[in-house]
């Protein structure tokens, strides 16, 4: 076996051991929301939110054309084997279907979507992120006015549950441009806005780098069902 596949082998034991990865603030206490219980085992519908049936669109101002050839996904940081994928590469990850739902810190939420893409799991199997690493960073191609690049951080915990994919595909066609085509992270188990829109960039780190959002009062960890949308601290940590 090489040495490569047995740091791999080695981070995924590591995930295994992190169960669902919930942030720990959050343990104990009871999920919020209405409807039946979905596969999460979570109400429907989280606190203080309402569906919708179209897909409204929030962005920076801009919306990046990004051709298809020029599309690059670069992987680094705290990680054995740092990477940059074409888009031919990326797609010839494995592939996966899934349906799930789309919150949105703004207090609606879209359900039963149907996506297709690389689980961002895969991603990191690749890659082998270090023990030390704790926290990703995600930058998207879009700025805001002022050339500021849209980021997001997670916790790596929650970045790596199955439904955590890069999506291409959305209801059978597609990532519509404005939704962030050609591919886009989708984070069902966490306020929309941690997955990055027109997804450029992942990094691996071992301490928590606050992104756009974040740095400007929305919170780290997003956890829909907990009503988790902000934060008392807005420091560029």
């Amino acid at each position: 076996m090489s040495d490569i596949v047995e740091r791999r082998l080695r981070y995924i034991e590591r995930q295994q051991k992190l169960g669902h990865g919930v942030n720990v603030q959050f343990e104990g206490l009871a999920p919020q929301g209405s409807g039946p219980l979905n596969r999460h085992g979570m109400p429907t519908v989280p606190i203080d939110q309402h569906v919708v049936h179209n897909w409204p669109v929030l962005d920076l101002g801009e919306i990046p054309d990004i051709k298809l050839a020029d599309w690059r996904l670069e992987i680094g940081g705290l990680v054995e084997n740092p990477m940059t994928l074409t888009w031919q590469q990326f797609m010839d990850l494995p592939q996966v279907d899934d349906v799930s739902d789309f919150h949105c810190v703004t207090s609606w939420s879209r359900l039963d979507n149907h996506w297709r893409g690389v689980r961002f799991k895969t991603l990191a199997e690749l890659a082998v992120p270090h023990e030390s690493a704790h926290w990703v960073l995600c930058t998207g191609y879009d700025r805001d006015g002022s050339g500021e690049d849209y980021t997001t951080n997670l916790p790596l915990a929650r970045a790596v549950a199955d439904d955590v994919l890069l999506v291409h595909t959305w209801e059978g066609r597609p990532l519509p441009d404005e939704h962030g085509g050609p591919c886009r992270m989708i984070t069902p188990q966490l306020y929309a806005w941690k997955g990055t829109k027109w997804i450029r960039r992942i990094e691996f780190l071992d301490h928590n780098q606050r992104g756009f959002w974040e740095r400007r009062g929305y919170s780290d960890t997003a956890e829909p069902w907990f009503n988790d949308r902000y934060s008392l601290v807005t420091s560029d940590e």
